[in-house]
């Protein structure tokens, strides 16, 4: 897709393809916690690295660039509470070091490419 091509889906935003497939590795760790987690932290976990896909879709298909930037922000708040959750997944021992690092790194991947996203629409406005 060149850059002249005005992008039709939400699925075609590099920020939302980075947030999918950070959604994707959350599901696959968190299938290995501990059964007493199911209806905790794995929920809760799983629902708020959706709710970054699910409000980036949103805000996509808003028409207002200032509606669109608040489903940015909700998907970024939502970005970081997963990593607040990751943060607890780990120190509670339900993911190791490098499993860690591996989902850490794509979340930082996904913030900056919402944090750039944001701007860019901020520009909008103007």
């Amino acid at each position: 897709m060149n850059n002249n091509e005005k992008i039709k889906s939400f699925t075609n935003l590099q920020v939302w393809q980075e947030a999918h497939k950070l959604v994707l590795m959350i599901y696959q760790i968190t299938k290995k916690f501990p059964k007493e987690e199911l209806f905790s932290l794995v929920n809760q976990i799983r629902r708020a690295a959706v709710s970054i896909t699910s409000n980036i879709a949103e805000g996509f298909s808003r028409r207002s660039f200032k509606e669109k930037i608040q489903f940015y922000y909700i998907a970024l708040g939502s970005l970081t509470e997963s990593q607040n959750q990751l943060l607890i997944a780990k120190d509670l021992g339900y993911l190791s070091q490098e499993e860690f690092n591996n989902i850490a790194k794509q979340t930082i991947s996904v913030h900056k490419l919402l944090n750039a996203f944001i701007k860019k629409s901020k520009s909008f406005l103007k």
